[in-house]
């Protein structure tokens, strides 16, 4: 996969352990997702996420990437592909530079990768989110996705 596509507005790259500091700053300013997904976020969590892979996966399934506009990080996407199967990319984690949210910029970052993976042969996306965050399930819901099923998170689908 060539992660290039994933925005045609933004640069993204793949994340390392030397960006763990501004993913870090960034996510820490979103304490609303905090609230509803303990622990607070932690240099030490950050590098335990990028490591994180579900049953069956390997670190070539995982794509741990930034939207970047210039040297700004404006997104964060954890993104397993071929997960549950072959068909499906599940999104792990995605959070806003809160000084990005609420203008459309994260509707655009999905729609784009939405595109890019379609192309690629995957006809769904996959995600959970929290139980009571009304914000996140908003968003993920003004973005075409459904609910699934309920457990632990809600699992919410996109057909591409």
């Amino acid at each position: 996969m060539n992660i290039n596509n994933l925005s045609k507005m933004y640069s993204v790259r793949k994340l390392v352990e030397t960006d763990i500091d501004i993913i870090c700053e960034m996510c820490s300013k979103n304490e609303n997702f905090y609230k509803f997904h303990p622990p607070f976020v932690t240099p030490a969590s950050i590098l335990k996420d990028m490591n994180s892979l579900p049953p069956g996966k390997t670190h070539d399934d995982l794509y741990y990437i930034g939207f970047f506009e210039n040297d700004t990080l404006i997104a964060v996407m954890d993104l397993v592909l071929g997960y549950p199967d072959n068909e499906t990319a599940y999104i792990g984690f995605f959070m806003m530079n809160v000084q990005y949210q609420n203008k459309g910029i994260g509707s655009k970052i999905i729609k784009e990768c939405s595109e890019y993976l379609k192309s690629a042969n995957y006809n769904r996306i996959r995600l959970g989110v929290d139980k009571g965050n009304k914000q996140s399930f908003s968003f993920w819901t003004k973005n075409k996705f459904t609910p699934i099923c309920e457990s632990e998170y809600i699992t919410m689908e996109l057909e591409v």
